[in-house]
């Protein structure tokens, strides 16, 4: 299974904030998305960094709730892991555990943003797979 295999399921929809907006509206919108990580992008589009709900947190723990008219740039992740629609979920599975992520954004053969998924994006496709090949050795051995 692959990358690709993820986002045919969930889709490409891929939420984004300026970082120079506040973590407090980043918080907003992670909320209203159900999502917990989105990305800082310029004007442009083009990826600056990820900001996760834990990164927000943190910055709390540090600063204090004042720390939430902070702009995204000032606590945002810079050096993006990314992925391709054409990894494995086992590649993916590799990133994720070694850098200890959780999002991961997928680019294209332009390097733009086609996709993001979480590690329970992940979980969930391998599941599938597993499931798959229960009921593939099932009606095996059933013939």
């Amino acid at each position: 299974m692959y990358v690709k295999n993820i986002l045919s399921r969930k889709g490409n929809e891929v939420v984004s904030i300026s970082p120079d907006s506040t973590l407090l509206e980043t918080a907003r919108v992670l909320r209203e998305n159900k999502i917990g990580a989105i990305l800082a992008c310029d004007p442009d589009g083009k990826m600056c960094g990820v900001i996760s709900e834990r990164d927000i947190v943190i910055a709390i723990a540090r600063s204090g709730a004042g720390v939430l008219e902070n702009k995204v740039a000032t606590c945002m992740t810079t050096g993006v892991y990314t992925c391709k629609a054409e990894d494995t979920i086992k590649q993916v599975m590799e990133v994720m555990t070694s850098r200890r992520i959780r999002h991961l954004p997928v680019v294209g053969d332009d390097g733009g943003i086609v996709g993001m998924i979480s590690i329970g994006d992940v979980v969930k496709e391998r599941i599938f797979e597993t499931e798959a090949e229960a009921e593939a050795l099932k009606a095996y051995i059933a013939t």
